[in-house]
């Protein structure tokens, strides 16, 4: 992977019905993490350019597995909700499939780094990001890159949260690109491997600074019973972690009737409240 550089294009339009104008920009990553270009959109509320003083809460949404950067803005429309939670909504690509991990595989994604070292450090320099007040969430492949991506670095999010997540990849190891990412092969060392990936695998540092999560899944999802054990099991550590199950499956229409609950727990936390 070669040194890259960054292109930045701005998209600005206006929603009609309501008259109120949303922005939206999309940034074009060249990483040297990652193995092509990475797609981010980001949408601030409608009084951003009016007070330029303000900082606003952040709320990183990722998509899950075969989607991309812009599959949350297709089934919500993410600038009414940059609008009605007054927060900037930033919507990087997973690239089909990285897991948003660093793959211990040569020659594969980092999307860990890219995220932290890229992506993050971009988005501070281009946004009025109140710092205390970012937090991240995605569903499927997304809720637990978002959980993940958490872990990794607790001092920079306030909060994350995960809709339908996989957060065990044991029983999931031959699909969703899973193997290649992780480079099992058959040998012992795929369980450390599958373990260690695994956000279920490894509870304990989700929670170091005593930090709030939520959990949401249906309970007609494939993956209710990962949630499921995942949440008795973080009840048994003493993670503070709220869980919303009803009637739901694995698909858009699910995601869009609950990722409202995730904006309204991550407010309150936010300062004004």
């Amino acid at each position: 992977m070669s040194s890259k550089g960054l292109h930045i294009v701005l998209i600005t339009g206006w929603l009609c019905l309501t008259g109120t104008l949303f922005a939206q920009q999309q940034f074009v990553f060249e990483s040297e993490f990652l193995n092509s270009n990475d797609t981010v959109l980001v949408f601030t509320p409608n009084d951003y350019n009016s007070d330029s003083d303000k900082y606003y809460p952040v709320v990183y949404l990722l998509h899950g597995w075969g989607g991309n950067y812009s599959y949350w803005n297709a089934i919500i429309d993410c600038g009414k909700y940059a609008d009605r939670y007054n927060t900037i909504i930033i919507c990087p690509d997973g690239l089909y499939d990285s897991w948003y991990i660093n793959s211990p595989v040569e020659g594969e994604n980092k999307f860990e780094q890219f995220f932290f070292q890229e992506l993050v450090p971009e988005m501070a320099d281009n946004f009025r990001i109140s710092q205390n007040e970012i937090f991240i969430t995605g569903l499927s492949m997304g809720g637990h890159g978002a959980l993940y991506l958490f872990k990794s670095d607790t001092s920079y999010f306030n909060s994350a949260g995960s809709l339908s997540g996989l957060l065990d990849l044991t029983d999931w190891k031959k699909h969703y690109g899973i193997s290649r990412v992780l480079g099992l092969n058959g040998s012992e060392k795929d369980n450390h491997k599958l373990k260690k990936y695994s956000v279920a695998g490894d509870k304990g540092s989700l929670w170091p600074q005593n930090k709030k999560l939520i959990v949401s899944c249906g309970t007609e999802d494939p993956f209710y019973g990962i949630n499921k054990k995942f949440i008795v099991d973080c009840m048994d550590q003493n993670i503070d972690v709220k869980f919303i199950e009803k009637p739901g499956r694995h698909n858009s229409a699910y995601w869009k009737s609950s990722i409202d609950d995730h904006f309204i727990f991550f407010t309150s936390l936010t300062d004004k409240n």
